[in-house]
């Protein structure tokens, strides 16, 4: 009996994590595991800082939230997150990256009904199903593309006309909302989220070139010395905090169950066109892969719509003032400014006010 050639044993071998495709999407892999992982951990830590929160609210005498442990500890589990979706982004493309947010979005869903006692829903099951669903779909027909991105790579990029006649397009776009912004005090949700995808756009080229060129300069090709590495970490501080200023303007406009599905939304969507555009993440990719691949966005878009639809706000209960506590007083009311009308406790209108006095 002879002995088979290599490629004929490696046919009794090959499983769906050895031989040729493991060899090909191992580093791709390694970059959607580290990004789910971050955003799941990202969840937890937003669910940590919510309960100390409350257990605050709870004190007679309430600290401020800085005093407490286990907010710090929230904290600090949302910095190392982060990081993890700040490397990630130098193992995987952006237009796999960037969807993988949803996971943090899913994970609140089930800490919020395992830990905080919330309740489920007949939407937070279906959203979920379907945002699973759409990530399967993600990562199994994303776009495989070489990762061995240099600092000489990200210069050419940075003058191809491609980018250029983007980056011009979006400067204009980001001046005439701003323009509504500042001049016409227009402060609609849209605006204000368009905003903040525009500069995610920027912030999310920029990020991937950092990861990149750190990820290869710790492998032994320095990527450090060159001048495009600092332009790129410039405009990635520079761009996430105008975004972040936006982001929490919208905040603290509107409710938290508009603003996430949104922010998803329009945040994903400019990742995955700015990472087409500067990275030509879709050039080789088949018809069919790209069609999966935005279904796959898609439900993950329903998916997050449908968990925060119709989520109401948790609000702290704020003490009322009782004035049957103070010593001399009978009255039982409660004397607490509505916010739905003028009056101010029991006190309905100037008129009631002159005959009390009279």
């Amino acid at each position: 009996m002879g002995i088979l050639p290599v490629s004929e044993q490696n046919v009794f071998f090959e499983g769906p994590l050895s031989g040729p495709w493991y060899s090909k999407h191992k580093t791709q892999l390694l970059g959607v595991l580290l990004a789910a992982a971050s955003n799941f951990l990202i969840s937890v830590s937003l669910s940590i800082q919510k309960c100390a929160h409350l257990r605050l609210a709870c004190q007679t005498e309430p600290k401020p939230y800085y005093t407490s442990k286990l907010w710090w500890c929230g904290i600090i589990l949302l910095g190392l997150g982060e990081v993890g979706n700040f490397t990630a982004y130098g193992f995987a493309p952006i237009a796999l990256v960037a969807p993988l947010g949803c996971v943090s979005v899913i994970g609140t869903a089930v800490i919020s009904v395992l830990f905080l006692k919330q309740t489920v829903r007949a939407a937070d099951i279906l959203g979920g199903t379907l945002a699973v669903a759409g990530t399967y779909l993600l990562v199994t027909f994303a776009p495989n593309v070489p990762q061995e991105l240099t600092a000489r790579r990200v210069q050419n990029n940075l003058v191809s006309w491609p980018f250029l006649v983007y980056v011009i397009l979006e400067i204009i776009t980001f001046c005439i909302l701003l323009y509504f912004y500042k001049r016409k005090a227009v402060k609609h949700i849209m605006i204000l989220l368009m905003m903040v995808a525009l500069l995610a756009s920027l912030t999310v080229i920029a990020v991937k070139a950092v990861a990149s060129m750190i990820t290869l300069s710790v492998k032994g090709k320095m990527q450090l010395t060159y001048p495009v590495f600092y332009i790129m970490l410039i405009l990635m501080a520079t761009s996430c905090v105008f975004q972040v200023k936006f982001l929490n303007q919208a905040m603290h406009l509107y409710e938290a169950t508009a603003v996430v599905p949104i922010n998803f939304m329009l945040f994903t969507t400019s990742a995955i066109v700015s990472g087409v555009i500067f990275y030509q993440e879709f050039q080789s990719a088949a018809l069919l892969s790209a069609f999966m691949f935005l279904f796959g966005c898609l439900l993950s878009f329903l998916g997050v719509f449908v968990i925060a639809r119709n989520k109401k706000e948790e609000h702290l209960q704020v003490p009322y003032i009782d004035c049957g506590r103070i010593p001399g007083q009978k009255l039982t009311g409660k004397i607490q400014p509505d916010s739905y009308s003028s009056c101010y406790g029991t006190l309905n209108n100037e008129d009631d006010s002159v005959k009390t006095q009279s």
